[in-house]
């Protein structure tokens, strides 16, 4: 019964991503992918005739990419409408590690809306968590989209400068930062988050150029 309800959910799952929710066709592998790579694990780990024993939580795996996805909402401010429906099947790949899963389903998104700022965002997103914190070419690229799609979000300066800084591009990110700043008005929910993160870069860049640690 175990086996017949693991499967059960894995279609009805495909099936709610494919058509309800209206996933592009080109991401429909990738979802499948993710499924299927459930129900392995679930063959390798699951003992459905042990009894239950509850246990204290582990810490989740691609919780980084989970504070990504939260930090976009939060900067946003705008919530995903109906019509972004593969963005939100996106977030939640994401949120459980599979950013090259997501970073598919939102490459189908950005080619049947090439103007579809918040997609090229998450997908940048995406690629650098998949890179392990790394801004690639490719996820250069799909900052610099979301930018171009959206000239005043504050979505991709944002996260573009918080890319930079974790590849070491400290002043690159600095600049960018601070050119975000001088556009957000005072009662921007991430201003303080903002003013935060440009002061720790300003202390770590001290701190290099001076040959002391910085505090």
């Amino acid at each position: 019964m175990s086996w017949t309800a693991a499967i059960l959910l894995a279609i009805g799952a495909f099936a709610l991503a494919a058509f309800v929710l209206r996933a592009p066709r080109r991401g429909w592998e990738a979802i499948g992918a993710a499924l299927l790579l459930g129900i392995a694990g679930y063959a390798l780990q699951a003992s459905p005739g042990v009894p239950a024993a509850p246990k204290a939580p582990r810490e989740r795996v691609g919780g980084n990419a989970d504070a990504w996805v939260e930090a976009r909402s939060q900067v946003t401010k705008s919530g995903i409408p109906p019509s972004d429906r593969w963005v939100i099947i996106a977030d939640a790949l994401a949120r459980n590690g599979q950013f090259a899963s997501a970073a598919e389903i939102l490459r189908g998104a950005t080619s049947a809306d090439p103007k579809n700022g918040e997609a090229w965002l998450a997908m940048a997103n995406a690629l650098v968590s998949h890179a392990d914190g790394t801004l690639t070419p490719a996820s250069l690229y799909a900052y610099r989209r979301a930018a171009a799609a959206a000239p005043e979000h504050p979505g991709p300066p944002y996260f573009l400068g918080l890319a930079m800084a974790q590849s070491g591009r400290l002043e690159e990110a600095g600049t960018l930062w601070r050119r975000l700043l001088e556009q957000t008005p005072p009662d921007a929910p991430w201003l303080a988050d903002l003013q935060g993160k440009i002061e720790q870069l300003d202390a770590i860049v001290a701190a290099q150029r001076s040959g002391s640690p910085a505090r």
